[in-house]
This record gives structure tokens, sequence and C-alpha cells, in this order.
């Protein structure tokens, strides 16, 4: 029997990168809530440590809010929440759902110059969170206070005149008629780009994720995703639009994996959405007896395991960007079973999507080649609130596609197995060059991650000293077998990659900062090793490099910082093994040529095995110097 998702495709040869999720059933959101309220008005809706509001409470609550914002709010206008996981947030989520106006969640502490930046780029007319941490347009303009359970000092901020201009007399940024919310992706040029998303696309992916799994009255829901990142959206409307209770998760369980499973026990959580890297150390333990969790989506970055044979719920891989309603794909694996070792895939498209892996021109490619992964059909974004941007990334679907007219190109690298199975393999556009060899950040992190000792890897490009680009690994290290060094993991991934993927630097680290969506947080990674490299610097400046006994050691040491952009270099480090490759060799021998008058070739300089070596050879070759 042929299913839809291995249809033939007019005018296209079977076997091509092409999968078609299930025909979609539309729902509705706001309108279920509000059915919710009335067929049940005692059962909770939303659970907050000792607070509990139940749905007609609720439903009360949102409609005071939407009181204070009629007249002042038109539908299609922007409503930016600064608020965080609380009655306050949910109630105003719902207001702004019923005056038609569209919810752009910022998260309690979006930054002061990101906020800054989304008020003058998109001009919301309307702000609601602590007035001190909002921009001066806002905090400077009418307040009214925002009553609800838990909140004190909260506003509804209005900046812009009485005809509805922004308070410089420019119009607020509208969305697309149909959008239900806007979130915030990362933009190239440093300005976030603001995706608007459709009421029909979250309803058919909340019919979808209720379906998944069974989310009806009396169920607990989650609600733990950072409020600016889209999947808190699908969390809180499913909640919402099930006739289930939302649950708050305390601040403490969001970074630690024993604290998290013991709520999920004592707050009775039976469905809950995790971001990888919190997922991640909760599948590493043991999982706890007796937890009432049926279902565990998890979804925000590449799930590097599955789930073992001890865990009792059903984890789901999902898989989707922004721009394509929360989730395209999922990898469904079922409790009980041995699922293999590896990165499990994100497995197939969900209702209504369409997913192809294209070659550079947008061509599907054969099943089994890697690719740039497009999304079609219902899930889709009306788009951004920038045409150019959304020209650029919503593009025409391939004339012989069936079922859409046009594809969001997501820039990641996948490849569709013969059974139709996705597997994500990282970023197109992670892309960098080493020494003139283009380089995936993603497949370093998969060699370290092969050795044991490794638990997690993150790497990250930084602009080396010499121009280009250098890779900075961070490592964590598993907790059993007794100590790691950085240099054996280095040595242990060498076979596995190119020269020019070995990363110049390894740092180990006990675990790594997240963001507020529960991502790693690379830029704070790189701020802390570039913090390290400026103390070090700073330390060598005021005593001289250590270990070096010598004078050309001290300057080959300095010499060799600045190319391989180490502060912790050695006389007893070897070149290669500290990050030096074949164009930062070529840089070294000009830097002693120029310093010490000695040419030296590149062979010699390779075989030397440490620095303190380097810097012998070069006394001894040095004209009229003596040694030392």
């Amino acid at each position: 029997m042929t299913t839809i998702q291995d249809r033939p495709l007019p005018g296209l040869l079977p076997g091509l990168s092409v999968a078609y999720g299930r025909p979609h059933r539309d729902g509705a959101v706001l309108d279920l809530f509000t059915s919710w309220a009335r067929r049940t008005p005692d059962a909770p809706a939303l659970i907050d440590g000792g607070l509990t509001l139940s749905y007609a409470e609720l439903d009360r609550l949102a409609d005071g809010i939407a009181g204070q914002l009629a007249g002042r709010v038109r539908p299609g206008d922007l409503v930016g929440l600064c608020l965080d996981h609380s009655a306050a947030l949910v109630a105003a989520t719902v207001a702004v759902a019923r005056i038609g106006a569209v919810h752009l969640p910022l998260g309690p502490r979006p930054g002061e110059r990101r906020l800054r930046a989304v008020a003058e780029q998109l001009r919301p007319a309307c702000l609601i969170g602590d007035p001190a941490l909002l921009p001066p347009a806002h905090r400077d303009g009418r307040h009214h206070p925002v009553t609800a359970p838990g909140a004190t000092g909260i506003v509804a901020a209005f900046a812009e005149s009485a005809d509805g201009a922004g308070a410089d007399g420019a119009e607020a940024v509208r969305a697309p008629r149909g959008t239900q919310y806007t979130v915030l992706t990362s933009g190239s040029t440093g300005l976030p780009k603001a995706v608007a998303v459709g009421q029909t696309a979250l309803g058919a992916l909340l019919t979808w994720y209720r379906e998944l799994t069974g989310l009806g009255p009396g169920d607990r829901h989650s609600l733990l995703i950072g409020v600016s990142f889209d999947p808190h959206l699908m969390e809180l409307w499913a909640g919402l639009t099930s006739g289930a209770a939302l649950c708050v998760a305390p601040e403490a369980v969001r970074w630690d994996p024993a604290a998290l499973t013991d709520w999920w026990r004592t707050a009775g959580i039976t469905v809950g959405v995790l971001p990888t890297p919190l997922a991640e150390p909760v599948l590493d333990r043991p999982w706890p007896a007796d937890l009432p969790l049926r279902h565990l989506t998890v979804g925000g970055d590449r799930l590097r395991r599955t789930p073992g044979p001890d865990v009792t719920a059903t984890v789901h891989n999902a898989y989707g960007p922004a721009e394509a309603t929360v989730t395209t794909t999922v990898h469904s694996m079922a409790p009980g079973v041995e699922h293999g070792a590896g990165a499990p895939p994100i497995g197939r498209p969900v209702p209504g999507a369409i997913v192809l892996v294209a070659d550079e021109n947008g061509r599907p490619l054969p099943r089994g080649e890697a690719g740039e992964l497009r999304i079609g059909g219902q899930g889709l974004a009306i788009g951004y609130l920038d045409a150019g941007l959304t020209a650029e990334r919503f593009v025409s679907a391939p004339d012989d596609l069936d079922g859409t007219d046009r594809v969001y190109r997501t820039g990641d690298r996948v490849l569709m197995r013969a059974d139709g199975v996705l597997e994500f393999l990282g970023r197109l556009d992670d892309q960098v060059k080493v020494s003139g060899v283009r380089i995936e950040p993603a497949e370093v992190e998969a060699a370290l991650e092969r050795d044991p000792r490794v638990r997690r890897a993150a790497v990250i490009a930084r602009p080396a000293p010499v121009g280009g680009a250098q890779l900075l690994a961070f490592a964590q290290p598993v907790t059993e077998g007794g100590p790691v060094d950085g240099a054996e993991l280095l040595a242990a991934v060498r076979p596995w990659l190119p020269e020019q993927a070995v990363p110049g630097v390894l740092r180990l680290v006990d675990g790594f900062p997240l963001d507020a969506n529960g991502k790693i947080d690379r830029a704070a990674l790189l701020k802390a090793e570039e913090a390290e490299i400026q103390q070090g610097a700073e330390r060598s400046a005021g005593s001289g490099a250590d270990g070096a006994a010598t004078p050309t050691e001290r300057t080959l040491l300095r010499i060799c910082a600045g190319l391989l952009g180490r502060s912790d270099l050695d006389p007893s480090d070897n070149f290669l093994d500290a990050g030096g490759t074949s164009v930062t060799a070529a840089r070294l021998l000009a830097a002693l040529e120029e310093e010490f008058g000695v040419r030296l070739k590149a062979p010699v300089l390779l075989r030397q095995p440490d620095l303190r070596a380097v810097a012998r050879l070069v006394d001894e070759r040095r004209p009229g110097a003596a040694a030392g």
C-alpha cells in the first residue's frame, strides 16, 4: 500500500528526498480555551507553586487585561510581553489573542540594548512588564497597572501618541492579517528577525500535539521553556486548548536534572517539553521510578543520545525552525525499548508538512545524499515582518512539487534515508574556512563525542590571530572514569578529522552556560575564553612566560601565543598539538627569520618535540650568537 509519504510526485522521479506528512486537521486556538472555560470552569488551568487558577478565573483575569488594552491596541498591533512564567504571562497571552492583537513574547530580561532595538525596529503598540526594564519611550509613556495574582509593579506601557503613531510620529509595525504571534530569531546583521506565525498554522500544530500526547482534562503539562523561545507557545496553548492544567516550573529545576525529575513527580507532570541541553543530562541519569510523565518532547538543538530502556515515557525528538511553527518533523521513541547508540534521527514530517532535501538550485536530491532541508506546507509561517527577508528565505517551490507553492530555506544540512527518515547533519551557514578548507563545527563536535570520555562538546569558530578562522572546542567530560586530559582528547580526535578541522584550543568544562532558550550560550563561552586570554597576557607581561628559561624561549612563546590565540603556552608544548597548522607554521617561520635572522624549513620546525627544542634550534643557528 502506498502511503502519502511515499506517493509519486508529478514530474519527479521516485526515490527523491521528498516526504509528506499525513493530511492535517485544522484546529482552533482561543475558541478552544473559551470552550473549556465554559465546559469545565472549576478545573485547574494554571498551577504556580501554591497558586491555582481555574479555567473560569483565568478567563476573567484575561478579560480584565483585555479591557485595559482595548481602545489603545488594535487587531494586528504587536504587544510585547516582558514577563516570566506566571499567571500574568498566561492571562496576558490570552488577553492579547482575545482582542485580535499579535503576541510578541520577549521574556522577563530581554536585555536593554536588544529591547531598545526591538522597540525602535518594530514599534510595538504596547509592552507589558516591569517599567524599570522597558526602553525609554515606553518607560516614560502612559502606564496601566496589570492586576494578576503574584504580580507587583507590572504595567501595560504605551509609547504611542493619541493618533496611534509612535512617540516620534512613525507608524507602528502591523502584522499581516491572521497572525497569531511573532517571535524573534537571530539575524546575520545583529538585529533580530521577527517571524509572523498564523492562527491556522498554530491551530494545526496544537491539534497534532494533542493527538500525539493524548493531552486532555486531568493532565498536567509543564510550563518551562524560555518565554522568548517559540516552543513556549506550543506548551502554553497546548495546555489551555486541551482542558489540562499548566504547571509553572520553579526556577531551580531549569538547570538541575535531579530537581527537575523530583518536580515532575511532586507536581504530577504527565506531559512535558524540554530544551535539548536540559534533556540530555536527564536522559544520562538513571530514570526515576514512579514518574507520572507519559510523553516528553525534546527540541531546540541536536539530540546526541537516545533514551535508555529504563525510561518510562515516550520521548519525541522534535525538529523545527520558528519559520515553520515550532515543529516540522518528529522521531518518537517508545519506552522500555533499546533505541541504539548515537544521535537519533529527526524523523518524519508532522501532519501538513512537506520536506525536501535540495541541492544548491533547490531541486530535490536522491535519497541518501546530503543537502539543504527546505520546508513547505501548512506549518509555514506567514513570513518575516520584513518583505525583503521574506523573499530571501521563503522561496518558490520546485515546479513539480505537489501541495505547496513556496518553501522555507532552513540552512540546515540533512540527509533523507531510504525509508524517508531525516537525519540532521549540521548547519550549512556554520561552515567556516580554516586554512582554505571548509569545516562544519558540528562535524568536529560529533567526532569529539565519539570518545567515551566526552559527555558533550561545543565547537566555536573565532577569528584567528593570523587571519581566517580558528576552531575552539569545549568538552564536558563524563563524571566516571577518572581525570581527562585535553591533549589526549585532541590526539584521539585527530584520526577522525582533516588537519584543518582539529581544534586549535580545547578547554575542559564542568558544564555549559545556557541562554534564555535553553541552548548552549556559545557567546558566553567565547567571552569567557577571551577574558582568560587577556588575563594570561597580563600575567605574562608582569612576570614573564611561565617556565621560559631563556630570552629566546620567552620570545618564541610570545610569537606563538599571538599566532595561536593562546595564553597558556609552555615551552614543553608541541606546536601542532597547541593548534598549529600549515598556515600558522609558515607565519612562525617568517616571524623567526625577522626576529632572529634564522631561516628554518617547515619540516625541521614540525619535527621538534616541543617549543623548547625549537628555541634551542634557533639559538644554535643564530649568526654570531651564543646559545642560551
